[in-house]
């Protein structure tokens, strides 16, 4: 009986996913879009990517923050233990509108690790607990759920998996921030004017999109295994 009913509310809680999967491939697309289009418009002024964000690095003080361009598409990221910011080709060598929103965003990170902004703090802290418990949570829960059956197994399963899902939430507000960051830094230093911004906002309003979206798969997948779990009870 309990592989029946607890197979069935493993199989039905699936729906509550659909529409974190619909917004997910949704902003997928859009980034890739949007990226693509701006990504044929060239800046005034012509800076690349890593020129741009070597001048707002600069302008805040940070010359120690390194900048390197490799890695794949869309690969771009700051770490903080490093202190180093990479770009990737599309972005570090290209004077596009979409390139500098990238950078810039960036750089924004940069400078909220400057600045010891407290949501990069915690994200940063959250970040290996996160790894660990989304792959070990999901794991223990599982088992405790089809093959030892232990609601104590189960409970943990979903503890550990609550990192994750407070690891998603708390990136909304650092990637939002970065974003505000580093469309006022090009404003500021003139490295895009007028309708330029327009392009670099568009850029990275759709790349905050993906973040709504693991935000919204991570809460919704949480909810999903407390319901199996109640199931089992």
């Amino acid at each position: 009986m309990f592989f029946l009913l607890g197979g069935y509310v493993w199989v039905w809680t699936l729906i509550l996913l659909v529409p974190a999967l619909i917004l997910g491939i949704y902003a997928r697309a859009r980034v890739s879009s949007t990226f693509n289009r701006y990504s044929q418009v060239r800046s005034v002024r012509g800076l690349t990517g890593a020129q741009g964000a070597r001048l707002l690095l600069d302008s805040a003080g940070l010359q120690g923050v390194g900048i390197s361009v490799e890695g794949g598409r869309l690969s771009d990221h700051y770490d903080p233990r490093s202190r180093t910011l990479t770009l990737s080709p599309d972005v570090g060598n290209s004077n596009s509108l979409a390139a500098l929103g990238v950078a810039a965003h960036e750089s924004g990170h940069a400078l909220q690790h400057a600045a010891a902004y407290l949501p990069l703090r915690a994200r940063t802290a959250l970040a290996p607990v996160a790894s660990f418990g989304s792959n070990l949570g999901f794991f223990l829960f599982f088992i405790g759920f089809i093959f030892v059956r232990n609601p104590l197994m189960m409970n943990l399963g979903i503890v550990l998996f609550s990192a994750a899902v407070l690891f998603t939430l708390v990136t909304l507000p650092v990637e939002i921030d970065a974003s505000r960051r580093a469309l006022r830094q090009l404003s500021d230093h003139s490295i895009l004017v007028g309708s330029e911004l327009d392009g670099a906002r568009a850029v990275l309003r759709a790349a905050a999109l993906t973040y709504v979206a693991a935000a919204l798969m991570a809460i919704l997948q949480l909810v999903r295994l407390v319901l199996i779990s109640r199931s089992r009870q």
